[in-house]
């Protein structure tokens, strides 16, 4: 029993639960067949990125670092569903806590905004890298990398750390389930009771403070860039400033995309199958992670050249 806001005694569940795919429920052990080789996929590859990235000294450079933050969110990321995820597929584990929901709620989207920043980061580092080059050094130091590392994280931390306390004042004397097989703010802020308007206010606010000024000034970088490269003069110089510049637009892609998609079907799609929710929230969470070191790994010379050189030791490899 608990006390309700107006001061009524009222029954309150202690526990959500997390849905996997409805109706197929006798295939979950095949169903995280996929979900168990994109884990491995996840942790290998972002892992043989940071190990790369760690001992080759050639790749201490801003470039790098930054590169190995997005690595390190990633599998963050991924360690934040991986124990739900499997759970419910291995052994058809659905409850979870109220708090061990919201901790995971909060790591889940403290760690996306952090990947934002990371993604605005390494923005900016291409922004200097062709449009200053001669202060690319003097500006992008180790410290001031280190700096602004902890400031995206610390920001990134402070602004969701407010989301658990605002969901535990609600009653949830309707239904505890959940859409997902991991919990999300918008979808607990769904099962309340209770008016959810602050909620409402102060999870868009948060976006478009983060996400929505990140994407900008990443997009106002990107057309200072585009000005910078057609002013060169040789296609083969335009062609290598802008080789530099794919990796990270398509790191930028998987990451936003999926967020647009993800956060207009919860808003918007109410009669869309529900199929398509879950399979929209599992590309928002698992494909950046999974594609950002294959598509850095091909697209890079250096970092592919060191893959290659860790797994055939006894080839050389020209980067």
């Amino acid at each position: 029993m608990s006390l309700s806001p107006s001061g009524n005694t009222s029954l309150s569940p202690t526990t959500f639960l997390l849905t996997g795919f409805p109706g197929l429920e006798y295939a979950h052990r095949w169903i995280s067949l996929p979900f168990c080789f994109i884990y491995v996929t996840v942790f290998l590859g972002n892992g043989l990125i940071l190990h790369v990235i760690r001992t080759e000294s050639s790749l201490h450079a801003p470039m790098y670092y930054f590169l190995a933050m997005l690595a390190l969110t990633d599998l963050g990321l991924c360690l934040s569903t991986l124990p739900t995820v499997l759970a419910i597929y291995w052994f058809d584990s659905r409850e979870i806590p109220f708090n061990a929901c919201f901790v995971q709620l909060f790591f889940i989207h403290s760690l996306s905004l952090v990947e934002s920043s990371v993604l605005l980061s390494m923005a900016f580092d291409r922004f200097v890298a062709i449009c200053n080059p001669l202060r690319y050094a003097s500006i992008l130091t180790t410290r001031r990398i280190l700096k602004v590392g902890l400031a995206f994280v610390s920001r990134s931390f402070a602004l969701i750390f407010p989301l658990p306390f605002l969901l535990r004042r609600f009653q949830y004397c309707r239904t505890t389930v959940l859409s997902h097989s991991y919990c999300l703010h918008l979808e607990i802020m769904k099962l309340a009771c209770s008016d959810i308007i602050v909620n409402h206010i102060y999870g868009l606010t948060v976006v478009a403070f983060t996400v929505g000024t990140d994407s900008l000034l990443i997009l106002i970088s990107y057309v200072f860039i585009l000005k910078t490269v057609l002013g060169i003069a040789s296609p083969e110089g335009r062609q290598k400033a802008f080789n530099t510049c794919i990796s990270h637009i398509c790191a930028v892609l998987l990451f936003y995309i999926p967020m647009i998609g993800l956060s207009l079907i919860h808003r918007f799609g109410e009669r869309a199958p529900h199929i398509v929710h879950i399979l929209m929230s599992y590309v928002y969470l698992l494909a950046p992670p999974l594609m950002n070191p294959i598509v850095y790994s091909i697209k890079t010379k250096q970092i592919r050249g060191r893959i290659l050189q860790r797994l055939c030791p006894q080839k050389t490899f020209h980067s």
